[in-house]
């Protein structure tokens, strides 16, 4: 028993930080620089993804042994665009200014890479309780990641956090953080600290 918790915490840290799809993996950069000029847009992305990652895992991983392996990528997409779906259409039912703000990004979890990697590596080869724990690792790691540089745009960018205001009045705005540049910069400034912590303890990239 005590293995086997140890065996499913290993699983669902994992996607934290020691495998972490954005600052370790390099996964999912597209919708991570083009929705992060806000602290709630990173967050709202990043839900779609749980919701659409550990959905779809838990689906693949109850019919992987029934699929047959020539038309198992197709299977994976066609599982994929169904919670797409369900989740594009309650933003825009829901949330109309956030589901405008994502734009095109949350059509385009289908074809992420995040969500079809481990539909491909994990999900269809392991039992449904560990295609859930690692489906809630790798997803609430970009999440968090998503967050975070999110919140580190929108305060330098805009001086506030979740649209509530946090620098004085007199502290001077820098645009650049939330236009396309300075997604660039703030997660390559992310990665570099996230390396850096690595060295210091050991973990090898």
């Amino acid at each position: 028993m005590s293995s086997f918790k140890t065996s499913l915490a290993h699983e669902f840290t994992k996607g934290l930080w020691k495998e972490n799809p954005v600052l370790r993996m390099l996964l999912g950069l597209c919708p991570t620089l083009a929705v992060t000029n806000s602290a709630v847009n990173g967050l709202s992305m990043g839900l779609a993804v749980i919701f659409t990652l550990t959905c779809s895992s838990t689906l693949i991983s109850l019919i992987r042994n029934i699929v047959p392996k020539q038309v198992r990528i197709p299977t994976f997409i066609i599982v994929i665009a169904t919670f797409v779906t369900v989740a594009d259409r309650t933003l825009a039912a829901f949330f109309p200014t956030i589901s405008k703000a994502l734009g095109p990004y949350v059509p385009l979890i289908v074809v992420n890479c995040i969500i079809l990697g481990r539909q491909e590596a994990f999900a269809s080869k392991n039992p449904v309780h560990r295609a859930i724990i690692d489906a809630l690792g790798m997803s609430i790691g970009f999440t968090l990641t998503l967050t975070i540089l999110g919140m580190f745009r929108e305060l330098l960018g805009a001086g506030s956090i979740f649209n509530l205001p946090i620098m004085p009045e007199s502290f001077d705005t820098w645009l650049v953080m939330i236009l396309p540049p300075g997604a660039f910069l703030a997660l390559g400034l992310m990665i570099g600290i996230a390396n850096w912590i690595n060295s210091k303890l050991g973990i090898k990239s």
